[in-house]
C-alpha cells in the first residue's frame, strides 16, 4: 500500500517538477510564475476542497491502516475486497466482481468493518424447530453436525443455546469459531448439513404460520 501510495505521489510531483523545469529551459521566469501558483494556492484550494481532503485522509489511512489490500470491508456504503489505495481514491471489487472507486474522504469519514482483520470470526446459525420437536434432540443433531466439520475451530468451544421464542418456532442458536478465510465454506457446509441431519431424525423446520379464531356471533348493526 505504502509503495503504490508514495509512486502515486512521486507521479504527479515530477509532473509539476518537468513543467517548471520546461518553462525555465524557455525562458520563462519560473519565480514569478510560482508567485502566481502562491497568490492563486487559496483560490486553487478552495475549489479543490473535495480533492485535499481525500489526499489527507489517504494519508491518514496509511498512517493508522485500518485495512490492507486484500481485505474484505464495508464502510456503510461501499462494500467489497480493496484492491488498490491511490492518492484520491480507493478501489475495490465486489464479491459479484464489479469494480468500485470510493473517495479517501468518504472511508475516513465513516465507521469501517474489516472483515478480514482478524484471524478467527464466528459462525452463527439459527435453527428453528417446531414448539413440538425436542430441544434437546435438535441440539444433539446440531452437535453432530458440527462435530464433522473439520474447518470448526475446538476453542473457543461451539455453542449451543435456546435464543429465541419466535411466532413459528423456538429458535436455537449455533455459534462456531473458524479461521477467517474457512468462513462461508463453514457457513454453507453447516446450513446444509443441519437441514439434512433434523430432516432424517424428523425434526420439522417450520414455516410461518398464524392462528385465526372466528367467534360466532350477530354483527353490529
Amino acid at each position: 500500500m505504502l509503495q503504490r501510495f508514495f509512486a502515486s505521489m512521486v507521479r504527479y510531483a515530477v509532473i509539476i517538477f518537468t513543467i517548471l523545469a520546461t518553462l525555465q529551459q524557455f525562458g520563462v521566469q519560473t519565480t514569478s510564475f510560482l508567485a502566481v501558483i502562491g497568490a492563486a494556492g487559496l483560490a486553487i484550494g478552495l475549489a479543490l476542497q473535495g480533492t485535499l481532503s481525500n489526499v489527507a485522509a489517504g494519508v491518514m489511512l496509511l498512517i493508522f491502516r485500518p485495512f490492507k489490500i486484500g481485505d474484505f470491508i464495508d464502510n456503510g456504503g461501499v462494500v467489497g475486497t480493496v484492491t488498490d489505495l491511490s492518492l484520491f481514491a480507493t478501489e475495490l471489487k465486489t464479491a459479484d466482481g464489479v469494480f468500485i472507486v470510493a473517495p479517501n474522504s468518504e472511508l475516513w469519514g465513516k465507521s469501517l468493518k474489516n472483515f478480514s482483520r482478524n484471524p478467527t470470526r464466528r459462525v452463527d446459525i439459527v435453527l428453528g424447530i417446531d414448539y413440538g420437536d425436542s430441544i434437546d434432540e435438535a441440539i444433539e443433531v446440531a452437535k453432530s453436525v458440527v462435530a464433522g466439520e473439520s474447518l470448526v475451530i475446538a476453542d473457543p468451544e461451539p455453542q449451543y443455546v435456546v435464543g429465541e421464542m419466535a411466532d413459528s418456532s423456538v429458535n436455537i442458536y449455533v455459534r462456531v469459531w473458524v479461521n477467517t478465510a474457512d468462513y462461508w465454506t463453514v457457513f454453507f457446509n453447516l446450513n446444509k448439513g443441519i437441514k439434512e441431519a433434523c430432516d432424517k431424525a424428523g425434526i420439522t423446520i417450520p414455516f410461518p404460520q398464524r392462528s385465526i379464531h372466528i367467534e360466532s356471533g350477530e354483527l353490529p348493526k
